[in-house]
């Protein structure tokens, strides 16, 4: 890691380009909620793509939680009920994952702009 890079910013990057791939996989599922034998897919959670980075939070403390695991880290297909013509699309719950990655955008780019604005008084500006 380059040292003048500060981690926060990298990894919020790393959060919102995911939560971007996400919206755009979730778009795709309801535009095709009618089209026979569409099966709904879902990127894989941000703590595997973590996990995959060797960006794994530390216990530095034996007060914290230990962290959970997670074993797929492949895109992820939906399994449940299907549509007589063969379309695995639950647009309520699809609407719902959106929700959650707007808000996981959101918090995203408030904690940046938080983080900004305490570089912003650090230097006097």
């Amino acid at each position: 890691m380059d040292p003048d890079r500060i981690a926060l910013f990298d990894l919020a990057d790393q959060r919102l380009a995911w939560a971007s791939k996400r919206e755009t996989v979730l778009a795709q599922n309801l535009a095709n909620a009618d089209t026979p034998g569409w099966r709904a897919r879902d990127v894989k959670p941000f703590d595997a793509s973590l996990a995959e980075a060797s960006l794994i939070p530390a216990m530095t403390d034996s007060r914290h939680m230990a962290g959970t695991s997670v074993t797929d880290l492949s895109l992820q297909t939906s399994t449940g009920e299907h549509a007589p013509d063969g379309n695995a699309v639950s647009v309520d719950a699809e609407l719902v994952k959106v929700a959650q990655t707007d808000l996981a955008h959101a918090v995203t780019s408030d904690l940046y702009k938080a983080y900004l604005g305490m570089f912003r008084t650090a230097i006097g500006r």
